[in-house]
């Protein structure tokens, strides 16, 4: 299945969140996201139902296998093009924002070749 640019973005939030070593909850990753808890909860359940993320009987989520890949993926992407367009000169809040957007629409044959040309 193809998850769709908000679902990678949900995944992602959610890998970002676990690093600090807590439980992620809903709540987190709407605070987190800016988004409502009525759309955070529509959207965990379609992640939920398609093996993404699994929800505990406390409400933490975590990620699947294969939501785990997915997420690493694009933060991969999302923290590699970030510093490439840093180094190119860009302000680091405009990369940030630049590499959110191209890290959903880069092919991995492109994103290979930009990691391997600088060498991470």
């Amino acid at each position: 299945m193809h998850l769709q640019e908000s679902g990678q973005m949900y995944l992602e939030t959610i890998l970002v969140l676990s690093k600090s070593g807590k439980p992620v909850r809903s709540i987190d990753v709407s605070e987190r996201m800016g988004f409502s808890k009525p759309s955070v909860s529509r959207a965990i359940g379609l992640l939920k139902s398609g093996g993404y993320v699994t929800v505990n009987k406390e409400g933490h989520l975590n990620l699947t296998e294969d939501g785990r890949s997915i997420a690493e993926n694009i933060y991969e992407k999302h923290t590699i093009l970030t510093k490439v367009l840093i180094q190119l000169g860009v302000q680091e809040e405009t990369a940030v924002e630049d590499a959110c957007k191209i890290e959903h629409v880069i092919s991995d044959e492109s994103f290979e070749a930009i990691k391997k040309y600088v060498d991470f």
